[in-house]
């Protein structure tokens, strides 16, 4: 009954955990402008180098087996720095969503509650393929797991802009990532 009661309140303690990771600190202190200057640049560009499989397989078979090991090592290193910085911009685009979701305008109401939907998910995604690009560097014969991470980081870019456009249409987007 002891061990139940444990297992259970340790699981409801992981799930507070993982609600508080997943939608990143408070908005109690920071203003919008605060926020955005949160946000890192992230080269999508090379993002997408370092997890496209044909780019893995050219270097598979351009390489010998230990160097091939060790470049593949550096470039999990390279992308888990890129599955950070996405992750971490999700947390701010999820705080400025949540400040959106106050507007008196409801398609602006709308933008932000997509937002941070696909901010979350992106969020969750992104831990995921932490996890897992560690387990890939320790055992380099796991497949690279953020091949999509970068399609999902730039649709909710997209959707920063557009809730950014239509929250100061006069400057044509107040978001940038």
């Amino acid at each position: 009954m002891i061990i139940t009661f444990i297992i259970v309140l340790l699981a409801v303690f992981g799930l507070i955990y993982l609600a508080r990771l997943t939608r990143g600190r408070t908005t109690a202190n920071h203003s919008s402008a605060d926020l955005r200057a949160g946000l890192r640049p992230l080269d999508l560009q090379a993002f997408r180098n370092l997890t496209d499989p044909a780019e893995d397989e050219y270097l598979r078979s351009a390489l010998s087996r230990a160097n091939y090991r060790r470049a593949r090592r550096d470039r999990l290193r390279a992308t888990l720095a890129y599955v950070s910085c996405a992750a971490d911009n999700a947390a701010v685009l999820i705080r400025l969503g949540d400040a959106a979701r106050l507007s008196p305008d409801p398609a602006v109401t709308e933008a932000a509650e997509k937002l941070v939907n696909s901010a979350i998910r992106l969020r969750l995604f992104a831990f995921q393929a932490a996890f897992r690009l560690h387990l890939g560097i320790v055992l380099p014969v796991v497949p690279n797991p953020a091949n999509h991470l970068a399609e999902r980081y730039e649709l909710v870019t997209r959707q920063g802009l557009l809730l950014g456009r239509m929250q100061y249409p006069g400057r044509g987007g107040s978001v940038t990532v």
